[in-house]
């Protein structure tokens, strides 16, 4: 989102904060002189995981005496009810499940209490984090939150139609290059790529495969870099998959979703929360290929999982994902605030994350007293919707352990290089996926779209100051 559209919620938005049904009480609020009080927000609003917090919470009361009202918020309205909060200076002592980009929006909004999240991460020890994460979530020396659990984008493809052609696993831009070409043929696309102009899902399918080849958003000069050579190689190889390769026309988070479920796609992108999906735990999104119908885990058997690719312009394997931390508000009360995330950091992490662990790797691998805990625990935890199984009931040893290794290879656009506010903007305005829908469509070529995929950064860059 935009400066301009920012101070525009300033002026506009500063009614949602009363929006009826937002709020989800757990405990009494004794009003802000209170420091035994503190209201939280959750980006895990959807009323199972309400729930599963609920409790958590209510354990945390018995065991300090700190009173917890909870309230549900959309991650698409978190920056303007932020800023309104900020600006009827009734923000919430800490927000949770805060993606990277709306972090570092509210540090440089000045809203955030690094203090605390320092000492949050010092207090239950810096070494029991993954060590990236961390580094995702900082500026420079400065810790802006505490991470607490994280996604990632992978490449799901059929293990037995690549067994068949005598195919390499899918890992290299030459081998998913190969396994498109050769797999697409008797009604099979050979891969399902996003291409919708208006959803973040293109860019973060197509920043996934930036970031193996090299492809940065800006360079080491601060300025967008989209159109650098590994960029125009990276335009040109999305491409090609889209066009020669993926199902004509605008293709969205669903359509790609429900090709690779019908069989009719040999690899799609897709993010870490396909996997229970994948495994026909969720009735609304279920696997409906013709072996599926008799065998709702037929897909998941026959399908392999890549976490991070190489192309012929990176360094090293690479991956896109996504890190959710715990904020500190600037005008929280530090101590109920401290005491509050690091019990759900420690007592309470493992109802957290296994309410849906398929989206909620742990970053905190265990205690200094039992290193890998919370990575056991991660494992045997339980995955699904309407049906819950066990995620190493499902999937074996090597896939769970390559999962969860996966955070360690998790790159992002921006964040590192101090550019959170211009990723943030980016995500409101969605200049890669116009340009990627554009070269989609055949109305530019890959180098046109770098292009101008650069140019409209560029113009956001200079609209931020």
């Amino acid at each position: 989102m935009s400066r301009s559209r920012w101070i525009r919620a300033l002026a506009t938005l500063s009614s949602l904060l009363v929006i009826s049904g937002l709020a989800v009480s757990c405990g009494n609020d004794s009003g802000a002189a209170d420091q035994r009080s503190i209201t939280v927000w959750s980006l895990e609003n959807v009323s199972g995981r309400l729930e599963t917090t609920r409790a958590i919470l209510q354990k945390f009361t018995a065991d300090t005496g700190i009173q917890v009202k909870l309230v549900g918020v959309d991650e698409p309205q978190l920056p303007q009810l932020v800023m309104a909060a900020a600006a009827a200076g009734k923000l919430p002592d800490v927000i949770g499940a805060v993606p990277l980009a709306a972090v570092q929006q509210m540090s440089s909004n000045g809203l955030l209490n690094p203090d605390v999240a320092k000492q949050v991460v010092g207090d239950l020890g810096e070494n029991t984090f993954n060590a990236q994460a961390l580094q995702l979530t900082r500026n420079g020396d400065q810790q802006l939150a505490v991470p607490s659990d994280g996604w990632t984008q992978l490449l799901f493809y059929r293990k037995d139609l690549f067994a068949a052609a005598g195919l390499a696993e899918p890992t290299t831009y030459d081998a998913i290059q190969q396994a498109a070409q050769t797999l697409n043929k008797g009604g099979v696309e050979g891969i399902s790529l996003a291409t919708d102009p208006s959803d973040p899902f293109t860019q973060q399918s197509f920043e996934h495969l930036a970031l193996a080849n090299g492809c940065q958003l800006v360079g080491s000069d601060g300025k967008v870099a989209l159109d650098s050579p590994a960029c125009q190689n990276t335009f040109r190889f999305y491409g090609d998959l889209a066009t020669k390769y993926s199902a004509a026309g605008t293709q969205t988070v669903d359509s790609t979703r429900a090709t690779y479920f019908a069989g009719k796609s040999a690899m799609v992108v897709w993010s870490s929360f396909l996997l229970d999906e994948l495994a026909g735990l969720r009735e609304d999104a279920l696997p409906s290929c013709e072996q599926c119908a008799k065998d709702k885990g037929w897909l998941a058997r026959n399908t392999g999982v890549v976490t991070a690719v190489q192309g012929p312009d990176g360094k090293a394997p690479a991956q896109f994902g996504e890190v959710g931390s715990w904020a500190v508000t600037k005008t929280a009360k530090a101590d109920a605030a401290r005491q509050f995330i690091e019990y759900m950091m420690d007592q309470g992490y493992e109802q957290w994350f296994g309410m849906a662990a398929e989206g909620k790797f742990p970053v905190r691998r265990g205690t200094a007293a039992e290193p890998d805990v919370f990575e056991k625990a991660w494992d045997k935890a339980d995955i699904g919707v309407d049906t819950r199984k066990p995620l190493a009931s499902i999937y074996s040893a090597p896939v769970i352990n390559e999962l969860r290794d996966g955070l360690g290879k998790m790159q992002r656009w921006g964040i590192t290089e101090g550019q959170g506010a211009l990723v943030g903007a980016t995500l409101g305005e969605l200049p890669v996926p116009k340009a990627i829908s554009a070269l989609a469509s055949g109305q530019v070529t890959a180098d046109e779209a770098a292009q101008q995929a650069t140019a409209d950064v560029t113009s956001i860059q200079d609209s931020l100051g």
